[in-house]
This record gives C-alpha cells, structure tokens and sequence, in this order.
C-alpha cells in the first residue's frame, strides 16, 4: 500500500465539512408509522358531525356502504376486478380496521373544502373545531395523527389563515396536551420565503403558548407550479424541504389545483395524469433521506349513488391506491367514508403481496445466505420498510414479521432507518 495515514487523513479533512452537510442535509428516511390516508373534512362538518366521534362515524358509514353493495369478500373482489381468494384473505383484517381505526390521520379543513366565510363565521368555526379537536384528545377518540389544513400564506389569505391557526391551536391546548401526531397542513405554497415565515410562525406559537421548540410541524401541500419548479429553473419542493429548518413532515400533493394549473382540463384532471406522475416524481427526489414523508393526493370520484355507480367509483379507487403503493406513494387523501373500503382493502393487498418472499430475502440477508438473490444492504432496507409499514397499518402481523424472518421487530425497524453517514 502506497497511501499512507497522512495520505487518508488529508482525504478526511478535505471531506470532514461536506460528510459534515450531508449528514445534516439527509438524515436519512425514518421508520416510525406513516398513516396509509389523510382525512379531510371541513371545519363546520367536523364540528355538525360530532367532532369526537367522526371518525367511528366514517366507520360505521363505510361499513354501511359495504353491507349494501358488497356484503361479502367475493362481492368486493368482483366490484374491483381483484382476485377473490386474495380478498378473502384480508376481508377479516378489513372490517376489523372499519370498526377500531378506520381514520388514521384526521386533518379539519378551513381551506379548499370549508370555502369563504365572513370572518365572524371562520372564527366560529375555528373556535368550535379547536375545542372538539380538544374533546377529541381528551376522550381518546383522536386517530394517531391529526391537525388542520389554514388558508395559505399568500397576500390574500394569510391573515385569515394564521388568525384560524391561532384560534384552533388555543382551544386544543385548552383542553390539554397537543397530541403526539399533531401537525397542520401549509396549502398552495408558491414560494421558500412562504416556508421559512412558517418556520417564523411555528417558532412565535410555540413561545406564546408555552410548547417545547421544535414542537410544532406543518406538511406543505404542492399544488402549485412554482413548488415543483421555481422561475430560476430549480426544483421549488426541494428548496422548500431544507428551508424547514427540520419542522416539514410531509408533502401532499394537491391533484387538482396543481393539474388546473398546468392547463389540463377538467374532465382530465386524475392522480395518473402524466404532469401529476412528474410533480410526484420531483417531490419523491426532494424528499428522498430527508425523513420527510410524501403523500399522493385524491380523487373526486367518490362511491355514492347506485350499486353500479359505487362499484365504478370503488374500482378506480382501489386502482389509484394500488397504483401509489407500487410507485412508493404510501400515504393518499380520502374524502369520503365510502372509500375507506377500498384504501384498506387495496392497501393490505399489496402489503401482504409477495409477503413470504419478501421474509425469506430479508431472513437470507440477516443470515449472510447467498440464496437466489445477493441483496444490497439498501435493498433489505427497502425489505425491512415493507414488512414494517404492513404492520403499521395492520396488513401484517408482529407474529408474522417474526415467523418470516427469524428475528424481532426492532430489528426489522433498524434495518428500515436507512441512514446516511
């Protein structure tokens, strides 16, 4: 050998500030629970709907669609064209989340979808979903995750959107302790400086009402062209990432003011529309080991009407989940409890796809076997992320994951924190 420990020391200095960046750059994908949906319904409806009992209300509405127009495992498969025997198999699992968590990440609207309002009506508004959000909290009703989706930080709206923020944050911590999965929804971002005055708002909250820093988090909503690409020719989304100082938990993509955006007409407008794949694309790439979570956005589509309408509209959803899941979107928008059957269903179906294979590769790395397949440590990562988000979501069994692969859980969840060093 030639190099000599002079030699690599002085490659370790003249790298030790870039290892340094990147390590605080990319920090690496986590493994802890991504809900497989986002729920959003509007502050006025979430509040007329019982607040606190809104989400076994969604439930008991889902499994009400489902006793009329599929009834049975071989019905729903036939609705979806999917494989009955594949159905029958998790049929069990899906009612049982129907009935026990059929809401996994709850977010009370006071953009988009609760409208334009006098002021003395949004803050209304706000004030009661804060205090049933409160309620919810309180009476352990709450899913895992919650928060709200604000008007955005553009001229127009910001006041009016912070000043709900604000209002909703007061009555939740009224009640009692901020949930663990707390986090709110920044829509229609055209800009890093909108970004880093969030950073702004989050960190003068947290000093008003006495939170820990750091505590508070927002998701931005990309529906904007300027997200996906800046006027100086650089990707908005990920700029923005880096810009949240750490508090950016996700980006949810807003299928159709985006597409609107673009020019692509109405009755074009569809999560699978190519300039929708692209913004995901982009969003995906921003994302990738900066822990940041990126979410698909939703069809319009929604299961109501005649058995014949219900069955199409179940079709195309179970499709579109399907479709997300395999392009490594984990996490998607439902707006109707009739499509909770449907995300489930088409969600433990891939999660439980080569769900045997996936064990005996990841057993076979654990072992050092060389099998069939030489897996690369970041493909067991990809391996060990699947077994876990199966289970997270209830796909999969812990006992399960154990049998396949011969070794605990916390194992599996450290080989899916893929970290960079």
């Amino acid at each position: 050998m030639r190099l000599t420990e002079d030699d690599l020391a002085a490659v370790d200095r003249r790298l030790a500030a870039s290892d340094a960046q990147r390590v605080a750059t990319y920090p690496g994908d986590r493994s802890d629970r991504q809900p497989v949906h986002t729920v959003y319904v509007p502050a006025d409806r979430f509040v007329a709907q019982g607040g606190p009992e809104l989400p076994a209300a969604w439930g008991a509405e889902a499994t009400a669609v489902l006793a009329r127009h599929a009834p049975r495992a071989d019905d729903l498969a036939r609705a979806c064209d999917l494989d009955v025997e594949e159905v029958r198999e998790v049929w069990g699992a899906v009612v049982a989340k129907l009935e026990t968590e059929p809401v996994e990440d709850l977010r009370v609207d006071l953009e988009d979808g609760y409208g334009t309002r006098s002021d003395a009506d949004e803050d209304t508004d706000a004030l009661a979903a804060g205090r049933a959000l409160g309620a919810a909290v309180a009476a352990g009703t709450c899913p895992p995750f919650v928060g709200i989706r604000f008007k955005s930080l553009e001229g127009s709206t910001r006041r009016r959107g912070l000043r709900s923020l604000d209002l909703v944050l007061g009555e939740v911590l009224a009640a009692g302790d901020l949930p663990a999965g707390w986090v709110v929804t920044l829509p229609k971002v055209t800009s890093v400086d909108q970004v880093e005055a969030m950073v702004d708002v989050c960190g003068r909250l947290e000093a008003a009402y006495g939170l820990a820093e750091g505590r508070l988090r927002f998701e931005v909503q990309v529906e904007t062209p300027q997200a996906v690409l800046l006027a100086d020719g650089t990707a908005g989304v990920a700029r923005m990432v880096h810009a949240a100082s750490g508090r950016c938990t996700g980006l949810h993509f807003g299928t159709y003011d985006y597409s609107a955006a673009l020019g692509i007409s109405g009755g074009q407008q569809a999560l699978d529309h190519p300039v929708a794949d692209h913004a995901k694309q982009v969003m995906q790439l921003a994302a990738a080991g900066t822990g940041v979570r990126v979410s698909d956005g939703s069809t319009n589509v929604v299961p109501v009407g005649d058995a014949h309408a219900v069955h199409a509209a179940w079709a195309l959803h179970a499709r579109l989940v399907r479709r997300a899941l395999e392009r490594g979107l984990y996490q998607g928008w439902d707006l109707h409890p009739a499509q909770l059957p449907t995300r489930f269903v088409a969600t433990y179906l891939f999660f439980r796809s080569g769900l045997e294979r996936t064990g005996d590769r990841l057993r076979a790395y654990l072992a050092r076997d060389e099998g069939g397949v030489l897996d690369e440590p970041a493909t067991a990562q990809a391996l060990a992320a699947f077994l876990l988000r199966g289970v997270h979501c209830g796909a999969v069994s812990e006992a399960e994951v154990i049998d396949l692969t011969g070794t605990d859980l916390a194992t599996v969840s450290s080989l899916a924190a893929r970290r960079v060093g």
